[in-house]
């Protein structure tokens, strides 16, 4: 489901030695921790489920910009919106752009909690009442907004449009006819930077919790997701 970069994971909120990489190699547990505890640059505020470099290549922001999706088989080139909300914006915002999805919609789930980065497993299910979904969802917001090692997509195939929160609790924008997207990142208060850079595109620390996880997985069983 997500198409960004290189990741670190922790199955709690911490990363230990053994899977450091890069720049947190050189650090201390100690560094680490101080590093880990900072969850505000400026106004913007990250969620739990990610935290960046301990160089900050990249500084975390609220913004947007459009990008485009090469797909390899088809040869289309699909236009993509990739935007970047501060953690009490994050969910309702994330809901407000699903909603021109239409009534009926396909969901997909995507899990990494077993596998520490190596692959992950995508849960599908097709034909799913929005107004039902999101109900749904919304008992489950704290999970969606904090694990960073789950994920969902929410699409309406038969527009075709996307509305991705990736892992790394991106808000990623897939189709055609993306303006009325834009416009409701624009009431929700993000500018548009076309040369802004993202948490996924420098070395970045992902964090969840087996409380998290057992969230995910009834999340699951409730919407009766399959794993294909």
């Amino acid at each position: 489901m997500s198409f960004l970069n290189k990741i670190l994971k922790s199955t709690e909120r911490n990363v230990q030695p053994q899977q450091k990489a890069g720049g947190f190699a050189s650090l201390s547990q100690e560094e680490i921790d101080a590093h880990l505890g900072i969850d505000k640059y400026g106004d913007f505020v990250l969620t739990d489920a990610v935290r960046p470099s301990y160089e900050l290549e990249v500084v975390p922001k609220a913004g947007y910009r459009w990008d485009q999706y090469d797909d390899k088989e088809s040869g289309a080139r699909i236009p993509v919106l990739i935007a970047s909300a501060s953690k009490h914006d994050l969910f309702d915002l994330f809901l407000d752009l699903v909603r021109p999805l239409g009534d009926e919609v396909d969901l997909v789930l995507e899990t990494s909690h077993s596998s520490m980065g190596d692959r992950h497993n995508d849960l599908h299910r097709e034909r799913i009442e929005l107004p039902i979904l999101m109900s749904t969802l919304y008992d489950f917001e704290e999970m969606l907004t904090n694990d960073g090692c789950a994920g969902i997509a929410i699409l309406n195939p038969r527009i075709p449009m996307e509305v991705q929160l990736d892992e790394h609790k991106l808000l990623v924008m897939y189709g055609r006819d993306l303006e009325r997207m834009e416009a409701i990142l624009m009431n929700h208060g993000l500018e548009r930077d076309d040369r802004m850079k993202f948490i996924t595109e420098a070395e970045h620390v992902h964090s969840s919790t087996e409380e998290f996880q057992q969230q995910f997985n009834n999340l699951c069983y409730q919407l009766s997701l399959d794993d294909r």
